[in-house]
């Protein structure tokens, strides 16, 4: 191989490790060793396509802090049962706006609620479109 083939398939396999997102090279490494997580006995998870399917985007603040609040809260079938007075205190939430957030996540299909149990339910296909209320 001479030396101009060799160059490009070095710079071949070098962009080719590298992740690409959004036309900017990252090229991924562990930043603190002495502190990477691990999975221990209590863990909670949400999924990447989370992220990627729009969902993210398409919750307000409220919306979104309720339902990472019920996240980590939830159990490994994502049941959790804290009362609507502790949710408020712990997230400093007005209860008007937890009630418009917990019914937009319920409309959202992104939790079930029956009035004393609350689940995290698996993603739905699609996010919908962000709710009409700009304000939480």
């Amino acid at each position: 191989m001479d030396s101009g083939t060799g160059d490009i398939f070095l710079w071949y396999t070098r962009i080719k490790n590298l992740f690409l997102k959004e036309g900017v090279m990252i090229r991924k490494k562990i930043l603190s060793p002495g502190r990477v997580r691990s999975i221990d006995k209590s863990f909670c998870f949400i999924p990447h396509r989370f992220l990627t399917g729009g969902f993210l985007q398409s919750l307000t603040r409220h919306e979104l802090a309720l339902y990472v609040f019920l996240v980590l809260a939830s159990d490994k079938y994502g049941l959790s049962f804290y009362s609507d007075r502790s949710i408020c205190s712990i997230l400093g939430l007005e209860e008007e706006d937890y009630l418009f957030a917990r019914s937009s996540l319920i409309h959202k299909d992104l939790i079930t609620y029956d009035g004393t149990l609350f689940q995290v339910l698996s993603l739905p296909e699609t996010a919908h479109k962000a709710s009409g209320r700009a304000a939480g």
